[in-house]
């Protein structure tokens, strides 16, 4: 089937870090499906070798890998210096790594607070620092955000967490302001409730069946159904939004109570 010309990403190519499973490997397959060469990183070389040859499985696009902990800033500059050399360029950026550790205010200790901001926040500004540079010099770029809901909202000890997507919202509004004039666009996707491995490990069948009661939908979304507004925003489809946090999550925030 051919690819509608606004979401052609032919010639393209898109770095997603934390590739190798859940909501990145589901991007990174979408846009290998609509073009792209993809490059994906991740701690574990076992899960980026199956993941690599899932995404372009039938596919006529180039897809690479490398291991890298988005905690340590050499190897956060290492990724991008590897990606752009392997593919050639990187165009699209989706900084999708991240984790939580939950604890009430009172409880947060100072290993975990520094931790997870490095991880959810801070290496998603350092790569996109490395990458914009030769965005700017093509005059075309796209950076993809993966916040959260609860970068819009919050729930019981979710304070490191929410503190870095909401971050990442007002990064991504600034970043928009810096590049607009170089056609690069800056956004976030802000998911609700997916069943990836982090909220299935973190949650109660309770928490769970909760998230899920909470929808319009009545059910938690699969990880395919990002790659629909991931594409959106990484191609022409969505030229004209910059400095956005779009919220994917089923209706759970069209209830008011």
């Amino acid at each position: 089937m051919p690819i509608h010309p606004l979401f052609d990403l032919t010639g393209k190519a898109a770095l997603v870090t934390g590739g190798s499973k859940g909501l990145g490997k589901a991007m990174a397959r979408g846009f290998a499906e609509a073009g792209a060469d993809v490059f994906i990183s991740s701690r574990s070389e076992k899960e980026l070798i199956a993941a690599a040859k899932e995404i372009g499985e039938g596919l006529n696009v180039k897809v690479e890998w490398m291991v890298a902990d988005m905690i340590d800033r050499a190897q956060v500059k290492d990724l991008a210096d590897e990606a752009a050399k392997r593919l050639g360029k990187i165009d699209i950026l989706v900084n999708n790594a991240g984790s939580n550790q939950p604890q009430a205010i009172d409880e947060i200790t100072d290993e975990a607070w520094d931790r997870i901001v490095e991880l959810d926040l801070t290496s998603c500004m350092a790569l996109t620092r490395y990458l914009v540079p030769a965005m700017k010099e093509r005059m075309w770029g796209r950076v993809i955000h993966i916040s959260s809901v609860l970068g819009v909202g919050s729930k019981e000890k979710r304070n490191v967490y929410s503190a870095c997507k909401a971050g990442l919202i007002g990064l991504a509004k600034a970043s928009a302001i810096d590049l607009g004039t170089y056609n690069i666009t800056v956004n976030c996707l802000c998911p609700g409730p997916f069943l990836t491995d982090l909220p299935g490990t973190l949650l109660s069948p309770a928490e769970k069946q909760a998230f899920s009661d909470r929808t319009a939908l009545k059910r938690w979304g699969q990880p395919r159904e990002l790659a629909g507004p991931a594409l959106m925003l990484a191609s022409d489809a969505g030229s004209y939004i910059t400095g956005e946090a779009i919220i994917v999550d089923g209706g759970a925030f069209a209830r008011a109570l």
